[in-house]
């Protein structure tokens, strides 16, 4: 596949401003067997038949490419293809939003909203961030490569706005210690509850929203849950083997009252060692 001849073709759809390539491809880090995603960013209304049209060329099978909105709010729709064999992922992305949503980001604003497909809910920024690490493959008004240089910077008032954020992590242990531990005020003692599946779910927003804290710090943009926390323990002012510690902390959550609290136990020392 030539990405940027399919790129060239797409950019010849009406609605369609500029194609670029992101993902692990875009940063290097692809293993051979990886997605290529290709990132549509659109104005106005998209031709989504002249896609379609687009794709009946190129793709090995008939591929069902939504409506903008067909994935979400956030993941705006798009297709998943494979051309030659390979998986070729198009994502629509609206560039209006985009770029109000980079204003927000020098503002010290951001959003987490409900997406499929993103278990710790969709950060606003990721938006900025997935054009500061693209590799633009066909823009004719160059408006996208121009909105690449301005993001390559992280916002300081972003950072802020986001480490300032990282009480949530505390607030969701101190929910996931009810959950081990509920009984009536008027109880002798507590009836143990042991309720593993929220406390997991508890501490999977954590290790998120420590990442979050981490990245901020460190001004690297964070565009999605893969990988995150490895990511986060390569990085500088991460706690000594952040990425260990919190991997065992969701891979081993426990099943009793006893193993649960341990669990909540190492989950707030790692909390301190990051917040502070």
């Amino acid at each position: 596949m030539n990405p940027e001849e399919l790129a060239g073709r797409l950019c010849a759809v009406d609605g369609v401003v500029a194609v670029a390539l992101g993902g692990s491809r875009s940063r290097g880090t692809h293993r051979p067997d990886s997605d290529w995603d290709l990132g549509l960013y659109y104005r106005g209304n998209l031709d989504v038949p002249g896609l379609r049209a687009v794709a009946a060329t190129v793709a090995d099978e008939p591929v069902a490419l939504t409506e903008p909105g067909g994935w979400g709010p956030w993941v705006d729709g798009g297709g998943w293809l494979r051309v030659g064999g390979t998986p070729v992922d198009w994502i629509y992305r609206d560039l209006d939003r985009v770029r109000r949503v980079w204003n927000d980001c020098r503002a010290g604003r951001y959003e987490v909203g409900v997406q499929a497909g993103h278990p710790l809910g969709f950060y606003s920024h990721a938006y900025a961030g997935e054009v500061a690490l693209c590799r633009v493959l066909a823009d004719p008004t160059g408006e996208l490569a121009a909105l690449r240089e301005e993001t390559r910077a992280y916002p300081p008032a972003l950072a802020d706005a986001l480490v300032r954020g990282g009480w949530e992590a505390g607030f969701l242990l101190d929910g996931a210690a009810k959950a081990v531990a509920a009984g009536d005020s008027g109880a002798a003692k507590a009836i143990a509850a042991g309720d593993s599946a929220y406390v997991a779910g508890c501490l999977f927003r954590v290790v998120g929203v420590l990442v979050q804290v981490l990245h901020a710090r460190a001004g690297h943009w964070l565009v999605n849950e893969k990988g995150m926390v490895a990511a986060a323990g390569r990085l500088p002012g991460a706690p000594p083997d952040f990425a260990s510690r919190a991997q065992a902390l969701l891979g081993s959550v426990g099943h009793s009252p006893a193993e649960l609290t341990a669990t909540l136990g190492a989950a707030r020392r790692l909390c301190v060692e990051v917040l502070g």
